[in-house]
């Protein structure tokens, strides 16, 4: 791809910036310019292409659970982290607890709505809530090849002053007997984990390590292939919520959002991975322009898996 045809995605998207609105839930999110955006594509051989607004950090948010995923896989393996949450797309708002309360296990849908992301946090080896999120932190750092990123303290506290709903997600949980360990312990690594700062490029690596089976560019295998597809899968049928399906239709590669603003897509079959940050929301809580950009990049590189 050309830088020309990039910076021009990013100036005919911005259009698209007027018709969504940033996170107001968190109040640290409310706070940040919706007219930020920007795009990396990063390539296995080195490659890296950026426009726009590639430099501002925001928080990873629910981006997040696709890194803590293969941790937790790494950690415990396939077989046991299935044991506590399922594979299928909910049907229902991300931070909705319907179907805890209609399944007959009680077990969360996937790991990407938030029923799913604590489960799978909980699932974390570690002392104690400190050392897991360090060693979250340590993994993230290490699979977006960016020692930078750190802990957004203001987006943390944010969460966890107003993170009631999730807490109800993990009593529920607990009191049915599916979570395991104290509630507000676990919860802490998630608050966290969805706090830590990136970049479009950091973002664009991750989505990379992912597309590229579980190796970094430096050619060193992190997680076996197996757990990078099942990543993969997931971030195809959950990634966007209950826009998944129409962002698979439309687009033509997996996506995994987060209400930062940041989406990502690893397109595997070019070893290639893509992020986009802008901050400006629709109503499912994806960026708006982002999407517009995504469908762009997938047109222009054909990167459509149908």
């Amino acid at each position: 791809m050309k830088q020309d045809f990039l910076d021009d995605a990013v100036k005919r998207n911005r259009g698209l910036i007027s018709q969504g609105v940033v996170a107001t839930y968190i109040p640290e999110l409310a706070k940040v310019d919706k007219n930020y955006l920007g795009v990396t594509i990063a390539y296995a051989d080195g490659t890296i292409l950026s426009s726009g607004d590639t430099k501002i950090r925001f928080a990873i948010e629910s981006i997040s659970k696709t890194v803590v995923l293969a941790l937790a896989l790494l950690d415990n393996g396939e077989e046991e982290v299935f044991k506590h949450v399922h594979k299928e797309p909910s049907g229902d708002a991300f931070n909705s607890i319907k179907k805890l309360e209609t399944e007959p296990d009680h077990l969360p849908r996937n790991p990407f709505i938030n029923a799913g992301a604590i489960m799978t946090a909980s699932l974390i080896k570690g002392k104690d809530p400190v050392d897991k999120f360090n060693r979250v932190l340590e993994f993230m750092r290490l699979i977006s090849e960016d020692k930078t990123l750190e802990l957004g303290e203001d987006i943390y506290l944010s969460e966890k002053k107003t993170g009631d709903t999730n807490r109800g997600l993990a009593y529920y949980m607990k009191g049915q007997g599916v979570l395991t360990g104290e509630v507000e312990d676990i919860l802490d690594v998630y608050f966290k984990q969805c706090s830590i700062y990136v970049t479009t490029e950091s973002l664009a690596k991750i989505a990379l390590f992912f597309a590229n089976g579980g190796i970094l560019s430096t050619g060193e295998r992190i997680i076996p292939k197996k757990y990078a597809q099942i990543v993969n899968g997931l971030i195809a049928t959950c990634g966007m919520y209950d826009q998944s399906g129409e962002y698979l239709d439309n687009i033509g590669i997996p996506g995994k959002s987060g209400v930062g603003g940041g989406i990502i897509s690893p397109v595997s079959s070019k070893k290639l991975g893509v992020a986009v940050f802008g901050p400006a929301l629709d109503e499912q809580g994806n960026s708006v322009a982002g999407i517009g950009i995504m469908k762009d990049i997938s047109k222009e590189l054909d990167l459509d898996m149908f």
